[in-house]
């Protein structure tokens, strides 16, 4: 009996892969409707004008890793990780980024020509977000529908509080726990701050689950870790435009640590690779504020990149989703947000047919 051939995209934001693709990679960043929400006939000018504000800090930001993000070929990486894991199917895994290449119009002529049996679409983003997910499977849908790609599509929304995914992210941190300890004066308290990419709030007040689904894994790797009484803040990073963000950010909490005498471990929650927002924004960065202020001791939990036990829950994943069928599955099968949440894919198509 033959194997099923199953083709299994990642998707992620991308980065820009030299110096001059800087710009049009933030160009296309802040042209996404989901991204800047102003309207259509006012966001060419305004991604204009915030992307040109951008380009020097990013350039040097990006200078700082070669002039490139390693975010691709991380990627790649854990894309060739996921295939040894399936070994059940004739299976490849394709990449899609969503504002640098390769772009999900290209992807999808590759899986097209593939011919596949079917498609599973797996976002490295844990936590849905209209702003991450919700962009990419848009974007994939309409790629899919100019390349001609038909073929039974299962998808994957969201795996926040995954038992896998909670496992190896908390095996992780636990690592990093026991080696900033070893390396602190017993006499220096440790605070863990779970360091996620932030949003505009009006956004979140929207109905956008994201916060939500970063407490929920918050909680979830917590109560993993062998740490009793664990002092632990959750924080957002990478402000990029200029509405009001949430909070606290993380720079204001690593004041707060340097204010209460007490050392940190910075956890990058909600990115699952290495990119700008980790080996700039926390490694170089909050380091140096953290120096300034004070803060007694500065470590870094590393991302999950192609960590064995991040691989293995990806598979799982993978398998599930594509065993429930056709549509947009989250970890638990149906959504795991709260009505409030209405711009969760799942309340919002119950909101339609409700209406309906």
């Amino acid at each position: 009996m033959s194997k099923p051939k199953v083709a299994v995209v990642l998707f992620n934001l991308g980065g820009p892969d030299k110096p001059e693709s800087i710009r049009p990679f933030l160009l296309n960043l802040f042209t996404d409707p989901t991204i800047l929400r102003v309207p259509f006939f006012v966001r060419p000018i305004l991604a204009r004008i915030i992307a040109w504000k951008r380009v020097k800090p990013a350039t040097e930001n990006y200078a700082i890793l070669g002039g490139k993000s390693p975010l691709l070929e991380l990627t790649v990486e854990q894309a060739r990780a996921l295939e040894q894991t399936l070994p059940e199917w004739e299976v490849r895994c394709f990449t899609a980024m969503r504002y640098w290449h390769p772009f999900s119009l290209e992807v999808a002529k590759e899986v097209r020509d593939w011919d596949p049996d079917d498609v599973v679409l797996i976002p490295l983003y844990p936590h849905y977000s209209t702003t991450t997910t919700g962009s990419s499977l848009t974007a994939w849908r309409e790629a899919s529908a100019k390349v001609g790609l038909v073929k039974p599509v299962s998808s994957l929304c969201c795996y926040p509080a995954d038992p896998g995914f909670v496992a190896a992210t908390a095996a992780i941190v636990q690592r990093s726990y026991d080696e900033a300890r070893a390396k602190l004066d017993p006499a220096i308290p440790l605070r863990v701050l779970f360091s996620a990419h932030g949003l505009p709030e009006t956004i979140v007040k929207n109905g956008d689950p994201y916060r939500f689904q970063i407490e929920l894994t918050v909680k979830a790797v917590c109560a993993k870790l062998d740490v009793p009484d664990l002092d632990h803040r959750v924080c957002f990073q990478s402000r990029a435009t200029p509405q009001q963000w949430i909070t606290p950010s993380t720079e204001v909490e690593i004041e707060h640590a340097a204010a209460d005498k007490v050392a940190v471990l910075v956890v990058p929650i909600a990115f699952v690779s290495e990119h700008s927002e980790t080996l700039v924004e926390l490694d170089v960065e909050y380091r140096e504020l953290a120096e300034k202020q004070g803060v007694p001791g500065y470590f870094r939990s590393p991302a999950q990149n192609s960590d064995a036990g991040f691989i293995e829950s990806l598979a799982n994943l993978t398998r599930t989703t594509r065993a429930r069928g056709v549509g947009l599955h989250s970890y638990v099968g149906p959504g795991v947000c709260p009505k409030t949440h209405r711009d969760c894919p799942h309340i919002r198509a119950c909101s339609v047919k409700a209406a309906a």
